[in-house]
């Protein structure tokens, strides 16, 4: 099964000095757990709903003052409209990642595909697995 049949199609990404509350906001809006960061039209990060807890509410930092780029967790993992599900399954396997920004041949975000969209993509085994491998515990 390809991607763009079991990804969210219109994602969105925030620029890199938009303010975490603005952030969180987005989150709560659009009931989701991840925002893709860019900065020069490019992708350069995530903010997770963890990333915000861990990062800003258990440090004390004040959301209103500190920048996506602050506190998102660098570098992107993706994936690419033309992969598999199996393809991105491994991917997030493979990085113990549950969520992957989804880009087109244009290097543009045109959705996200999250451990739910595979789990309804894929047979029950193997969301199972994936579901195992990312959701590990810490030793």
């Amino acid at each position: 099964m390809k991607i763009t049949e079991a990804m969210h199609r219109q994602a969105d990404w925030a620029s890199a000095d938009t303010p975490v509350s603005e952030i969180a906001k987005i989150m709560a809006k659009d009931d989701i757990g991840a925002v893709p960061i860019g900065k020069n039209n490019k992708l350069i990060g995530m903010i997770t709903d963890r990333d915000i807890a861990l990062r800003v509410v258990a440090q004390g930092r004040e959301p209103s003052k500190t920048s996506a780029e602050d506190i998102m967790t660098k570098g992107i993992v993706y994936c690419r409209t033309n992969e598999t599900v199996e393809d991105a399954i491994h991917l997030m396997d493979q990085k113990k990642i549950r969520r992957l920004p989804v880009i087109d041949d244009k290097k543009r975000l045109v959705g996200m595909l999250s451990l739910g969209d595979v789990s309804h993509a894929v047979s029950r085994e193997l969301s199972g697995e994936l579901l195992h491998a990312v959701a590990d515990h810490h030793p």
